[in-house]
């Protein structure tokens, strides 16, 4: 569940980065730089992974105008729950999450110092990005793995609790290079609550405090919304079996689209 936080900030901007590196294009390096609002950003990179992860973030964001760019490196349960760490995490602008396999990310901080930290920096105004499977594991509800396809099926999700800086959006990476339509699809089944989202590699989506949506790069996101389901057949399918989902509506968003989710309105601005 999202955090209250102090009550003093407006909440920080979560931005999801679709494909299978840990990687920030330096077009979206400038809009990070652009929401930051100190002449002197500083920012703080999370690897969490038991395995060592090379990436070269910190270069990209100090080339684009970050002042400062450490890395903190979490590679047990005993790592997030070091309080000198959390001391390392105050005082920041913008923080990226890198890591590769959602669940992996989710077993090494679930329920620990760091993940609660997270979300009460994020509550009070820090920026945090996820790369590659980080990704995924912002929303509350987390798809951790799945079947390829289009078509959604009874098992064809696993599901697991993520981070929980929001409950309003379930993010799938890597989208259109894998076909995860499927099971973007069946996660919504089992959540038709929320609003699914697709990213594509090379691009990123921005999720403004107010729930506006705002797509950066080469690709696109897909966005999948429930609200108007009218109908799943989740509940008495067998085990493997298509699942039908009547009224749902998919919106394309590229780069410059907008999407307010609050009036379902978009607003295409090529600038």
């Amino acid at each position: 569940m999202p955090s209250k936080g102090s009550g003093d900030f407006e909440r920080g901007y979560i931005i999801a980065i679709g494909g299978c590196e840990n990687w920030v294009s330096p077009d979206v390096c400038e809009k990070l730089r652009s929401i930051c609002l100190s002449s002197e950003s500083k920012a703080l990179i999370l690897n969490i992974s038991e395995q060592q992860i090379e990436h070269h973030i910190a270069t990209v964001l100090s080339d684009n105008g970050f002042v400062e760019c450490s890395t903190i490196e979490i590679k047990s349960r005993q790592d997030a729950q070091n309080p000198q760490l959390l001391a390392q995490m105050m005082n920041i602008d913008l923080l990226v999450i890198a890591g590769e396999r959602p669940l992996q990310i989710s077993t090494l901080i679930g329920g620990t110092p760091i993940a609660k930290q997270l979300r009460k920096l994020n509550a009070d105004g820090v920026h945090i990005v996820g790369t590659y499977g980080a990704a995924a594991l912002l929303s509350e509800h987390m798809i951790a793995g799945g079947q390829e396809g289009t078509t959604p099926t009874q098992n064809g999700v696993t599901m697991a609790p993520g981070l929980g800086l929001t409950n309003r959006f379930m993010v799938d990476y890597h989208f259109e290079q894998q076909g995860r339509l499927g099971r973007l699809l069946t996660a919504l089944s089992y959540n038709p609550f929320t609003l699914g989202i697709g990213i594509d590699d090379g691009t990123a989506l921005f999720i403004s405090p107010r729930e506006e949506l705002e797509v950066f790069g080469t690709g696109a996101a897909t966005l999948i919304d429930p609200s108007n389901l009218q109908y799943s057949s989740m509940g008495s399918a067998g085990s493997g079996d298509p699942i039908s989902l009547f009224g749902l509506q998919m919106h394309i968003l590229a780069q410059g689209a907008r999407f307010t989710c609050e009036q379902k309105a978009y607003d295409e601005h090529w600038a």
